[in-house]
């Protein structure tokens, strides 16, 4: 009988290997949770198909013939490349040495990547990063695309497709390079300094409220709370004097040293700068909006292992900024 491959069962095959394996038809039929009996039907099948008795019944077990014999190694592997893809990949992060490809800031880098490595070192230390800038214009799409596998950042009402998990939430605080003394700041004294704020982009790149959009995933442009200060500066004399506009965070200990410039900036990077640089912080005269940082990725990976780890351990990062430490 010639044996075609598209009407063939597989079970039968998982019933070959269960026997070749135990060489015993109890064994075998415990092995896949058949009965004896059906155990022994699967091989009679399979004897006709192949035209061949495959086992014969010996007084020390079920022994294969040479057919079985060269069939053997071929179904065995067989079997693992099918379970293998259907089964849940499994993720060891201590062996793995993937890559993986983060889109934030320099203020979520700044604040994220000593405690994000010190747990790779601990758990994944050949797992390796790319951290490209969350601020591209193409963001979505990369994302979309799979070249970016989790972004940070603030964003607006993000489309369906993607998921988001909370970071850590903050707000708005003055700086000051560390020589000078301010006292206590109200809306005059604060109408009367020259700031420096930072913008990814303008209404020149498409920005709209503070929010940069493509591809329907809106993300923060504007990194201090413009409605606020105006607000706060609404009955002023004069309005808030932006003297510099930056489009990154770097620059800010340079520019506040020896200056009578102060700068806008998100709390938990004022903690990370007083650190690292003379820098002195104020309280904001007005409240600010609390910005909610998260974890963006697209919807086609929910339940990785992989990727589930990585959000598990850009969670636990972020620990101490949760604390507001």
């Amino acid at each position: 009988m010639a044996v075609s491959f598209k009407t063939l069962d597989l079970n039968l095959l998982k019933v070959f290997d269960a026997v070749m394996e135990e060489r015993s038809v109890l064994r075998a039929s415990q092995r896949v949770a058949l009965s004896q009996s059906a155990v022994s039907h699967s091989l009679a099948r399979l004897r006709e198909m192949l035209e061949d008795d495959l086992f014969v019944r010996t007084a020390t077990g079920m022994q294969p013939t040479a057919r079985a014999l060269t069939m053997a190694p071929q179904v065995r592997e067989a079997l693992r490349s099918l379970e293998a893809a259907v089964e849940q990949p499994r993720f060891v992060p201590a062996a793995s040495t993937r890559q993986f490809t983060l889109a934030a800031n320099d203020f979520t880098t700044m604040v994220l990547a000593s405690p994000l490595l010190k747990i790779l070192r601990l758990e994944a230390p050949a797992i390796d990063l790319i951290i490209k800038p969350v601020t591209r214009i193409d963001l979505a799409e990369q994302i979309d695309l799979g070249r970016i596998d989790v972004a940070i950042g603030v964003f607006s009402d993000p489309p369906s497709r993607f998921r988001t998990l909370l970071l850590f939430e903050y707000d708005d605080v003055l700086i000051v390079g560390g020589k000078r003394k301010l006292g206590r700041i109200d809306n005059a004294a604060l109408a009367r300094m020259p700031l420096v704020v930072v913008s990814f982009g303008g209404e020149q790149e498409g920005a709209i409220g503070g929010f940069i959009s493509e591809r329907g995933l809106a993300r923060r442009s504007e990194m201090y709370d413009r409605a606020a200060l105006e607000r706060a500066l609404s009955e002023s004399d004069r309005p808030p004097r932006i003297a510099v506009s930056l489009p990154h965070f770097l620059a800010l200990p340079a520019l506040l040293a020896d200056s009578e410039l102060a700068a806008i900036v998100p709390s938990p990077l004022a903690r990370a700068f007083e650190h690292a640089h003379a820098i002195t912080t104020y309280e904001l005269p007005y409240a600010t909006t609390p910005v909610e940082v998260r974890l963006l990725w697209h919807e086609r990976i929910e339940g990785e292992p992989s990727h589930d780890w990585l959000h598990d351990i850009l969670r636990r990062a972020t620990a101490d900024l949760r604390r507001g430490r």
